[in-house]
């Protein structure tokens, strides 16, 4: 399935099937934690927390594909990424976009 981040797919008539999604709340682990802890103290990227929120993005993307294809699509359309804290070792991952159906 192609996904755009474009809001239309040049050279391809197509019939908006609706809005997807697939959201993940991922948290940290305390070993990440600890990690992460450390390493603030000498500065540099949290490598642990760049994974966690690699795989979490993977994971909503996969929710939302796996949402597009049920409804019969062949391409999701104005995909966007957004996240939040829901907690202190909590985050929210949520991927968006349109399904659409080829002509």
């Amino acid at each position: 399935m192609k996904l755009l981040s474009i809001d239309n797919y040049p050279g391809q008539d197509f019939e908006p099937l609706g809005i997807v999604k697939g959201t993940v709340v991922q948290t940290k682990n305390f070993g990440r934690d600890f990690m992460a802890g450390m390493k603030s103290l000498v500065g540099g990227e949290l490598v642990g927390y760049t994974e966690m929120l690699n795989e979490a993005r993977q994971i909503a993307t996969k929710r939302m594909v796996d949402e597009a294809k049920e409804m019969g699509a062949d391409a999701i359309i104005g995909v966007k990424y957004g996240s939040s804290q829901i907690m202190q070792t909590a985050a929210e991952i949520v991927a968006y976009g349109t399904a659409v159906k080829f002509k």
